[in-house]
């Protein structure tokens, strides 16, 4: 057979000795038959069509004669792949504690001389691993200072004259850290840009940016990059841009087939340098690791193939030691992981629950619906899964808001319709009228413990899982002449006109900062359990009302728990619990879910169910209740 490249054209020739089979897979590769006879391929994948021809032809023991263009291109791959078998020898070894102590040395004392705030030795040692790797992931666990990791790094590149630009895509929330973080680490504030809101026309002009007036730093979110990919694109090509490229929070790119995942991996062969960082790399299965890697590494297939197919076929009998062994010998040098037990922080203090007696109405309400619930499950029989599914959700939603806040009960809940209060106007004219007629036990006792911190000049921040209570505490606040401000999905990521009065970065800023007087934050898991940092200032959670979800619980706990405050400090734990309801089931449900987790989370790439927008969860408690 005989192999060539001609007008940007592979071509396959002299074939008579395949069998039936052979064609058969060269078909499947996207070969097309010639009018000629030649099987030929024409497209932007010659050179990586390439690699993958021979090596099967090596596996199927065919000779083969390549032309002077094809052994150029298989010489150039033999190279790059020995480059990297030499990278990942040496980054492991580092991992391992062998390494050459003058050159971590000298590195650190470089970026002692790029950044302005010192990093931490395991951050240092993060930070190294990364610069020797030069496209890696960093799996270490929240509150480790991976953001300062990573722009140290960029720092150290930049000043090499390596990269000039740093692209992060990740959650909204992760935004205002970044440009904090950015001014913290490297000592100015950065030229940037949010990619993000707003229409896609006017997004547009800022990837066109010529080098005089485009910006160093860049932050969009994983939706929005989906929208803009083709500007995206045009962005990276430019060439005076040398791009960083970082995924924040990358485990939300985990779905193989995910449209999120497809818009990053297209844009990894355009970047200089590419950075993962997730804390939950692995949650459910091991095959999420295979998106990260992709990207990672897009011209060496770290993760090939076939071993993709063996861990897939492994974890679906079960076999998580085995499937664990074949992913840990390929990706062990790739990823660097910072346990929260290196973190020399303070331990977490978790207050006995504050157990409170429901007001009469509140639980005059809170019984009838937990009544309701209990005979609609005697009588369900549903055959349809998906029905079943969101009635059972939306249950769970009514009882839980029952044990938060009686009004939220004349709310409605998408995709729930049943009258939980039917035929009773009593008990709705109570919910209609709730907030006229007595004030939940809670807010009081939320009121009087606030107080005490208060005096003790205690910054506090106050969780609870549903909009109309951030509102009611608020209320209940205000009313008291404390002041407050609230954090939700609905507050604006930034200032983006003079009619926002506040963004979520500014609401941040000015509670952590310790003379603004803005001591109280009241805030939802779902908008600020990840990326948000409180812990310099804050020591101090309350927790109103909880959910069944456990992670967005885990992360909200590490807001006050962090590097760079609580390795001193102490942090503290209150919750507030309504005696006889469903909040001590959740609370007992996510404290043996975190300790599994936290056990879990030590290891290098644990298998968790660590979902931050899960329902699982609420169908879980939902089916051991009723």
């Amino acid at each position: 057979m005989k192999i060539f490249i001609s007008s940007d054209i592979l071509t396959l020739s002299d074939y008579d000795e395949l069998k039936g089979h052979q064609i058969g897979n060269i078909e499947y590769m996207n070969f097309k038959r010639h009018k000629n006879g030649n099987y030929v391929f024409e497209g932007n994948a010659i050179h990586d069509l390439l690699i993958e021809i021979t090596d099967y032809l090596n596996d199927e023991n065919i000779d083969y004669d390549l032309c002077s263009v094809c052994l150029r291109i298989i010489e150039k791959q033999k190279l790059f792949d020995s480059n990297f078998e030499e990278l990942k020898e040496e980054a492991l070894d580092f991992k391992n504690g062998i390494f050459n102590f003058s050159e971590y040395n000298a590195f650190c004392k470089s970026l002692s001389d790029i950044i302005i705030r010192p990093l931490k030795e395991h951050q240092s040692k993060a930070a190294f691993h990364l610069y020797k790797i030069q496209n890696g992931a960093n799996f270490s666990v929240p509150g480790s200072g991976k953001t300062s990791v990573i722009l140290s790094v960029y720092a150290k590149l930049k000043t090499e004259g390596k990269v000039n630009t740093l692209f992060v895509v990740g959650p909204l929330a992760s935004f205002g850290p970044w440009k904090s973080e950015f001014e913290l680490v490297l000592g100015k504030i950065p030229d940037s840009k949010v990619l993000a809101g707003g229409s896609q026309e006017k997004r547009k002009l800022n990837y066109y940016d010529t080098e005089e007036n485009s910006s160093e730093l860049y932050l969009t979110s994983f939706q929005t990059l989906l929208f803009d990919i083709e500007n995206v694109k045009h962005l990276f090509v430019q060439k005076e841009m040398n791009i960083f490229l970082v995924i924040d929070e990358a485990h939300y790119i985990k779905r193989v087939e995910g449209q999120w995942a497809s818009a990053v991996l297209s844009l990894s062969t355009l970047a200089k340098y590419r950075c993962i960082l997730t804390g939950t790399p692995m949650p459910k299965s091991f095959t999420d690791s295979f998106n990260l890697f992709d990207f990672l590494w897009p011209f060496n297939n770290p993760i090939d193939e076939d071993s993709k197919i063996r861990i897939r076929n492994l974890e679906n009998n079960s076999m998580h030691d085995e499937a664990s062994l074949i992913l840990k010998e390929k990706i062990n040098s790739l990823f660097y992981r910072v346990r929260k037990s290196e973190l020399g922080l303070k331990k977490q203090i978790f207050m006995p629950p504050i157990i409170i007696e429901m007001n009469p109405y509140e639980r005059k309400i809170y019984d009838a619906i937990k009544n309701r619930i209990e005979d609609y499950a005697k009588g369900d029989y549903i055959n349809n899964i998906e029905f079943i599914t969101k009635l059972y959700k939306g249950r769970m939603i009514r009882l839980r808001q029952a044990a938060s806040n009686t009004s939220l009960i004349a709310s409605s809940i998408e995709d729930y319709y049943e009258d939980v209060l039917k035929d009773n106007s009593e008990l709705k004219q109570i919910v209609y009228q709730y907030e006229n007629i007595e004030t939940p036990a809670k807010i009081t006792k939320l009121i009087e413990l606030v107080m005490k911190l208060q005096k003790r000049n205690k910054k506090v921040v106050i969780w609870s899982n549903f909009i109309g209570t951030l509102r009611l505490i608020e209320k209940h606040f205000i009313t008291n002449s404390m002041r407050c401000k609230i954090i939700y999905g609905g507050t604006p990521i930034e200032k983006e006109s003079k009619n926002i009065v506040d963004s979520r970065e500014q609401i941040r800023n000015e509670f952590v900062d310790i003379n603004s007087g803005l001591d109280i934050l009241i805030a939802n898991p779902a908008a600020c359990a990840e990326s948000i940092s409180l812990h310099k200032t804050c020591q101090d959670a309350i927790y109103y009302d909880l959910s069944y979800n456990c992670a967005q619980y885990l992360q909200s706990l590490d807001r006050i728990h962090r590097v760079g405050g609580s390795e001193l400090k102490s942090s503290n734990y209150y919750f507030l619990q309504y005696y006889d309801t469903i909040d001590l089931d959740i609370l007992e449900n996510l404290n043996r879910k975190a300790e599994k987790m936290y056990s879990i989370i030590e290891e290098d790439f644990g298998i968790y169910s660590l979902d931050m927008n899960s329902d699982s969860d609420d169908l879980e408690a939902y089916n051991r209740l009723f």
